[in-house]
């Protein structure tokens, strides 16, 4: 492979001339005519016994030409991108410009390079953070879903149903008299009051008791999402099976002690807050980090490539496919079940990732100019913590991830930890409370009332 030339096209662009010998290619040609001449027919040959030459004469003699070239140019692009010493990030073209037995092949190949950025001010960002305080109301709040969270489902028979009951239903829908396709379900278990089915369900079922058989109307909105039904009157068949209700658990030192390690009721209120103090401290700190970031990400210059933000939403949607997958469900399910498509998706992904590419390139900006490294060292240890993270072999995570992006990530972490060090974080005041002063209109108004009520008493 033989660089030729490197010409600037436009900002971020260049475009490499890479010529291949000759020899290479005549090499390849005879090293894909033994492995592709296996698979092809010749009258008089049996199938792949035919010479080179007779396919030659048979098929063109161009006719391993372009098995050869798929043999050589992807080794020759990524050894001329290593010897242009540019910083490509993306080959946006590729074209083969000509090719001969005699001159070998020449390629063309148009690559965008990460882009030159500047930042400034990046110390002394302001961020406000505020003041965390945990209520007794927030304590007994917090009290209360664990509560219904330990609660238990008891069956009742001698009333009918209520809002907040779980009513357990077969039915059957029809619109026209005709029964459709979804509007069919048997023991089915509807929280009454939650909204889960559309407007003026669940309110029809309210008041009918265990073994009742009956119909109800409602009117499909205009919205619904099965575009035969938008709009549609509908009746439905109910048959009420069973009506159960949240039995809540007493909240006492015995309730404590089957949900935590204490003893007493005050007790585990008392750890209660200091989970929630420590929650809404940690949130906080979230919310004065991304103040910095945004901050940040206002502050970098600088003319970011196209291909590099497409790259990024097919990163962002790459590591949503895999979260849907640790729930046992695919992009394609995900897209069908939600009425988008695939250009709908990047649109959806686009604003987040812009922010995170610039917010990376910032960081890897900061680190460039502080200077700042991560040892040897560091890397062993943060391979160590995944190898524990995730319960392999530390030999495992290295071949998983490459030790290049260990140490992009904890240089970025240096950086934000650089960035936030020299921010300047105050805490937000708080508001002040006013007290209303009566008007002395209003003031005399109710001492006559007063008065008034004084004498009407005696």
């Amino acid at each position: 492979m033989n660089l030729k030339a490197t010409n600037k096209t436009e900002t971020n662009k260049y475009e490499l001339e890479v010529e291949i010998s000759a020899e290479d290619f005549n090499k390849a040609l005879s090293e894909v005519a033994k492995t592709e001449g296996k698979k092809m027919s010749v009258p008089g040959f049996r199938k792949g016994h035919a010479p080179r030459s007779v396919i030659e004469k048979m098929y063109g003699e161009n006719v391993f030409f372009e098995a050869a070239v798929d043999k050589l140019y992807r080794p020759a692009m990524q050894d001329a991108i290593e010897a242009s010493g540019l910083e490509v990030i993306a080959v946006s073209n590729a074209d083969v410009t000509s090719v001969s037995r005699e001159n070998g092949i020449e390629l063309k190949l148009t690559v965008v390079v990460k882009p030159v950025i500047t930042i400034e001010g990046y110390k002394g960002i302001e961020a406000t953070k505020k003041n965390v305080e945990v209520t007794d109301e927030d304590v007994s709040a917090e009290l209360v879903k664990v509560q219904d969270r330990n609660s238990r489902m008891v069956d009742v028979d001698n009333r009918g149903a209520l809002t907040g009951d779980t009513a357990v239903i077969d039915f059957e829908g029809f619109c026209d008299g005709k029964a459709f396709e979804g509007g069919k379900a048997e023991g089915f278990e509807l929280s009454l009051g939650s909204g889960q089915f559309i407007p003026g369900f669940e309110d029809q079922v309210v008041g009918h008791e265990v073994g009742d058989e009956f119909e109800i109307s409602v009117k499909f909105p205009e919205d619904y999402q099965a575009e035969e039904l938008k709009g549609k009157d509908a009746t439905f068949k109910i048959k009420l099976h069973q009506i159960k209700r949240k039995e809540l658990p007493t909240l006492d030192d015995e309730f404590a002690k089957d949900v935590s390690e204490f003893d007493t009721l005050d007790e585990y209120k008392n750890s209660l807050r200091e989970k929630l103090q420590s929650d809404r401290e940690k949130q906080e700190e979230m919310n004065v980090e991304n103040q910095i970031f945004d901050a940040l990400i206002e502050k970098v210059q600088g003319e970011i490539p196209e291909e590099m933000y497409e790259q990024e939403v097919e990163e962002s949607i790459n590591n949503f496919a895999y979260r849907l997958q640790s729930q046992g469900l695919n992009l394609e399910t995900y897209l069908k079940y939600t009425g988008m498509d695939v250009n709908a998706i990047k649109e959806q992904f686009r604003p987040q990732s812009e922010k995170q590419l610039k917010l990376r390139l910032a960081l890897e900006k900061i680190a460039e100019l502080e200077n700042l490294e991560v040892s040897d060292e560091a890397v062993e240890e943060e391979y160590e913590k995944l190898a524990k993270q995730y319960n392999m072999e530390v030999a495992q995570i290295k071949n998983l991830v490459a030790e290049t992006q260990i140490r992009a990530d904890l240089k970025n972490q240096k950086a934000i930890d650089f960035v936030k060090e020299n921010a300047s974080v105050k805490a937000e005041k708080p508001a002040k409370k006013t007290t209303r002063r009566k008007s002395t209109k209003k003031a005399a108004e109710e001492k006559t009332e007063e008065t008034a009520e004084a004498k009407t008493e005696e």
